[in-house]
């Protein structure tokens, strides 16, 4: 019995690979095949969870209805007593003579 030829092997699994639209990889470097053929889980998840409701969003294409979203009114009054404090955020600086960093360089 005769052997066959390695160059002979590889013609046939390239040509296996044409018949059956899969890779040819010779040398089994990995290709991460598997995962791209997957199907996407993206578009099930959108479609699981419900679509959420933004007042804002709502707030602002029906003026009239004149909708307060509560939430960030309280967020904006702490914000503001937190100022009166003297605990907000500093100001920004207007120039390269106001910052901070500068400062810091000299």
């Amino acid at each position: 019995m005769s052997t066959v030829l390695p160059s002979r092997l590889a013609a046939l699994t390239r040509l296996r690979c044409a018949i059956f639209q899969t890779s040819y990889n010779p040398t089994g470097i990995r290709t991460g095949a598997k995962y791209l053929r997957k199907r996407l889980r993206g578009p099930s998840m959108v479609q699981y969870y419900p679509q959420q409701l933004n007042l804002a969003k709502i707030a602002r294409q029906y003026p009239e209805l004149e909708l307060v979203n509560e939430v960030e009114e309280q967020r904006l009054q702490d914000i503001e007593d937190r100022k009166k404090r003297g605990k907000g955020a500093p100001k920004k600086a207007k120039n390269e003579n106001e910052s901070r960093r500068m400062g810091k360089r000299r």
